[in-house]
């Protein structure tokens, strides 16, 4: 259910990003353009846990997106971009990756 809200919660913005519901097909393109957004999941059926966040402001974009990884570390991206130094993440892993197994595939005989 969670997720059916997010999608409609996305859509919405995106709508109202395009101009739906007034002038069709009107595009301004010298418009100043300014937005915030953010959304996340947090499914505990499946595990699906990320989150995402950002701002613009003319030519200065920031935001920030997390996920869990199957490996069961927590990555974090940091992000800022500009029309000078362009875009600029900075990626932060979280915890101790293992394989859910407890079995490296570098111990795994091969057969051929």
């Amino acid at each position: 259910m969670f997720k059916i809200i997010v999608l409609v919660a996305c859509l919405a913005v995106f709508a109202s990003a395009q101009g739906f519901g007034g002038d069709y097909g009107h595009e301004d393109y010298h418009s100043y353009p300014k937005y915030k957004f953010e959304y996340g999941v947090k499914d505990e059926h499946t595990k699906d846990h990320k989150s995402q966040w950002e701002h613009r402001d003319g030519d200065l974009v920031k935001g920030q997106y997390t996920l869990d990884e199957a490996d069961g570390t927590h990555r974090v991206v940091d992000y800022k971009s500009d029309h000078k130094l362009g875009f600029q993440p900075h990626v932060q892993r979280e915890g101790h990756g293992k394989h859910p197994h407890g079995e490296s595939y570098a111990n795994i005989h091969q057969h051929y």
